[in-house]
């Protein structure tokens, strides 16, 4: 090992202060409410027992409903009406959160279309990668490589609900029975 070799700063915690610093107006408006397409995606974040976790963070991100990516400015400062694909909300104290978005599209079109999600949380080192598919897809039969690489229970980890109103609800379970697929990224 060369003796220019850095070694890697261990992560941290984040503690119970993402508000400050982090927070913005309309940051879970990724689509305007009620625009054309818009959808609710709601869920709620659980430790390892089944509690609730009531001070997460959550990030998501999405292609429009065209397959394309965003590319609007807009990802920190809201105008009312551009899709910027990008959306950050903090659970509340039953652990629940919420965006308002769209049902994405698929950007290449032989695999399912998804949202990418990532969890901050107190307790947790690092971020928490993962991925919420669309049901329909799922049900068509499309797949990708991580799908493909996953045991039918976890899959399911990874597909949301629909509801009757066509809106996405998506539990993320951080550890224990059921616990949702997380992607690491070396």
């Amino acid at each position: 090992m060369s003796e220019n070799t850095l070694t890697p700063t261990a992560g941290q915690t984040v503690g119970p202060f993402f508000h400050y610093g982090l927070e913005f107006e309309g940051q879970n408006l990724v689509a305007f409410p009620h625009s054309p397409g818009a959808i609710v995606l709601r869920g709620t974040v659980r430790d390892g027992n089944g509690a609730p976790i009531p001070d997460a963070c959550i990030e998501i991100f999405g292609a429009d409903a065209d397959g394309s990516v965003p590319r609007a400015r807009g990802t920190l400062r809201r105008d009312g009406f551009s899709f910027t694909g990008f959306g950050r909300a903090f659970t509340d104290d039953e652990g629940g959160f919420f965006f308002w978005t769209r049902n994405p599209g698929a950007t290449d079109e032989n695999k399912p279309p998804f949202i990418a999600a990532i969890v901050f949380a107190r307790g947790l080192p690092n971020k928490l990668h993962t991925r919420i598919y669309l049901p329909e897809a799922i049900e068509a039969g499309q797949t990708d490589a991580l799908l493909d690489s996953l045991s039918e229970a976890e899959r399911a980890t990874l597909v949301a609900t629909r509801t009757e109103d066509g809106n996405l609800v998506h539990d993320i379970r951080v550890q224990g029975e059921g616990e949702t697929v997380f992607i690491a990224y070396s």
